[in-house]
């Protein structure tokens, strides 16, 4: 579940900031200054501010039915598809692809994610090249509104957070219209089985099949 087990930070603009916390979720509050402080920094000879506090590279492509929120930070080559909604505080890498009617809000998209279609992300973090399958969503508040819990089997970690969604590590891929329920922490390399409904933590190199049913990969 830690920030140094789960991401190659060198594959996302947020790397220095997320390598100061050790466990990812204490890093949501802070995305928004972040990006701004960030901002700062971006060369205008690569960067285009399209609105104020909204930068994107001059490689990236975004549809003209595209909202893109402040604060915001689009990565070089990235696509950002028709009616994508990026309400803001969302830093996005190169090479991903935010699809149609897709919503991000205060999230960090490593390079090379994909969250191609019908995706809403918020408080979340999805580490490099791990992929969202249609349809499929983070929920990020209890539906009693308590604060969220990461369960690592027996252990409970309290996060303080009301509003927490998914941990993606590196190169995960989640099943088509399965819900990642608030606290939710996947490890490197693990795949999800379509129509899921998660919960906790699931170790890297793992399948979370139907049933919350979890096994080991055979071939790593």
């Amino acid at each position: 579940m830690k920030i140094s087990e789960l991401f190659d930070l060198s594959h996302s603009m947020a790397g220095e900031y997320l390598s100061a916390f050790t466990y990812p979720w204490e890093a949501l509050d802070g995305i928004k200054d972040l990006i701004l402080s960030l901002q700062k920094t971006l060369s205008r000879d690569e960067y285009d501010e399209v609105s104020p506090d909204v930068f994107v590279h001059k490689t990236a492509k975004v549809a003209p039915t595209a909202y893109l929120g402040a604060p915001c930070i689009i990565g070089a080559e990235t696509e950002v598809r028709h009616c994508a909604f990026i309400r803001g505080s969302a830093l996005v890498g190169s090479g991903c692809v935010v699809g149609n009617s897709v919503e991000l809000k205060n999230v960090i998209l490593f390079d090379g994610v994909q969250t191609p279609h019908y995706n809403y992300v918020g408080d979340s973090v999805l580490g490099y090249k791990s992929h969202m399958g249609a349809g499929s969503l983070t929920s990020n508040v209890k539906s009693d509104k308590t604060l969220v819990t990461v369960r690592d089997g027996d252990r409970r970690i309290e996060t303080g957070r009301k509003k927490m969604g998914a941990i993606l590590g590196d190169f995960v891929e989640v099943g088509c219209n399965s819900v990642l329920n608030p606290g939710t922490v996947i490890g490197q390399h693990s795949n999800v089985y379509p129509l899921s409904c998660v919960r906790g933590t699931v170790p890297p190199y793992s399948i979370y099949k139907t049933g919350g049913i979890v096994v080991a990969k055979e071939n790593r």
